[in-house]
């Protein structure tokens, strides 16, 4: 979901040299992307909460250090609204409305609590790490087409925290083939 409008209020003055309206497009970016960043925390840390089997160590730590990771962009995030004049939006119940991330399966308190389990947990994990790099692109481009360049390196930062926290959960998607051809690749 997106960003309610409310986000998009600048109740504070500044005397940085952007324009009212830009100040207002961004903090309205920003406060989505508070959203789905916290979003992606809550999600993060409910996986490492609850993994189970063979490899619960190892996807215990991991899940750990991808939250930990995240803990940084929350707090530029959040300061860079209020630096622009706005207000942030960063309760986990506002977050939850306005986050652009895909909800996670069988997390509600009805849910299936073997969602975690799951082989196919990780693949969700990786898509909603890989949607929250997509939103930080996108934002980057608005950012950088508003022409905010403390905003678009903010952007520029958490991107490689986005791209990297997805690598690393597809790593545990792929088999290693020992050198020996895919059935239908070519040989390299």
């Amino acid at each position: 979901m997106a960003a309610t409008s409310k986000t998009a209020q600048i109740p504070y003055s500044t005397r940085l040299d952007i324009a009212e309206d830009d100040r207002h497009k961004l903090v309205t970016m920003l406060n989505e992307t508070l959203a789905a960043t916290s979003d992606l925390y809550s999600q993060t840390k409910q996986a490492h909460w609850n993994v189970k089997g063979k490899d619960f160590y190892q996807l215990h730590l991991l899940y750990d250090e991808l939250a930990e990771k995240l803990e940084e962009p929350l707090d530029l995030v959040a300061e860079r609204i209020v630096l622009l004049g706005g207000y942030a939006y960063g309760t986990v119940r506002m977050a939850a409305e306005a986050s652009p991330i895909a909800p996670f399966p069988g997390t509600d308190q009805e849910g299936d609590q073997d969602t975690f389990n799951d082989p196919s947990f990780l693949t969700t994990l990786a898509d909603r790490w890989a949607q929250y790099a997509d939103h930080i692109r996108e934002m980057d481009k608005k950012a950088d087409d508003i022409g905010d360049p403390g905003t678009a390196d903010l952007y520029d930062q958490i991107i490689h925290i986005a791209e990297r926290g997805t690598w690393f959960i597809e790593g545990h998607l792929q088999r290693y083939h020992g050198g020996l051809k895919e059935e239908g690749q070519d040989p390299k």
